[in-house]
């Protein structure tokens, strides 16, 4: 019987009593079921899992141990027994698996996934999300035999985009036949675009980081390169190659170079 069909034979009258459940005297106003605690569970662990997903993006945890967190809690709210997140590799155009709790290392060992092609090569080209009732028998699933092995049926899988940018995917897994819900859809979304905020960030700081180390070699090598010209009477080129050919022949960074050089000047200066 359906929830509909339920609901229209709790409305009948009841033949012994003459009357509706909502009309029974001192149950006025308590005529709406209570709401199911089952469904205010899973909202609420919903929820939770949201927030947890936030403070780790904001914590200090390293970005290997926010995206593993990451597919674990998912994988718990969700009931998924395998949580997978790829990312977008633009040069090679592939997408390739960056954290998942499962530890099967067949399926951590699946071959990069091609941008448009399978599931999640389709939803990463597409930016849409989209769900398969069960993988092996979907002829776009490109990697049938893992999902026999581990006992792969119905698929989630969603984008996760920057500002518009697709930059990986979130997939859920499930052992048994599922439809997924509207709700599903829009918590994985939420987890998948929480997630990749954390990696546009800490790719953001990466970049940040590595123009302030090379303003800051070039600060160096120019310092070295004036205590070279001071100190053994040559121009800015000349100088500038013998630095060079010091880095390459001892294999040593020119930042190195230049500090060697920077700190011998320093100790000539500290002499005199």
């Amino acid at each position: 019987m359906s929830r509909r069909d339920n609901h229209l034979e709790a409305e009948m009258p009841d033949p012994q009593r003459g009357a509706t459940l909502h009309n029974e005297p001192g149950l006025e106003g308590h005529g709406d079921p209570d709401p199911d605690p089952s469904a205010n569970g899973q909202l609420r662990r919903q929820i939770e899992a949201l927030e947890e997903v936030s403070r780790a993006i904001v914590s200090d945890l390293y970005l290997e141990d926010i995206l593993k967190l990451i597919v674990m809690v998912t994988a718990e709210v969700m009931n998924s027994n395998i949580c997978s997140l790829l990312l977008l590799n633009e040069k090679e155009g592939t997408l390739e698996i960056k954290a998942t709790q499962s530890v099967s290392e067949e399926y951590l060992n699946k071959p990069p996934i091609r941008l448009g092609e399978g599931i999640a090569g389709m939803v990463a080209a597409e930016n849409r999300p989209v769900q398969v009732r069960d993988v092996k028998a979907d002829p776009r699933y490109a990697n049938k035999r893992v999902a026999e092995k581990e006992g792969l049926c119905s698929l989630l899988s969603v984008p996760m985009c920057v500002k518009g940018k697709v930059i990986g995917v979130l997939n859920c897994y499930t052992s048994e036949p599922r439809e997924f819900t509207p709700e599903d859809v829009k918590l994985l979304t939420a987890v998948a675009n929480q997630a990749a905020v954390a990696i546009e960030n800490t790719e953001l700081l990466v970049r940040t980081r590595i123009i302030q180390e090379e303003l800051e070699t070039r600060k160096l090598v120019e310092r070295a390169k004036d205590a070279l010209m001071r100190n053994l009477g040559i121009d800015g080129e000349e100088a500038y190659r013998r630095m060079r050919r010091r880095s390459m022949n001892t294999r040593k960074s020119m930042r190195e170079i230049a500090e060697a050089i920077i700190l011998a000047d320093v100790g000539e200066d500290d002499a005199t």
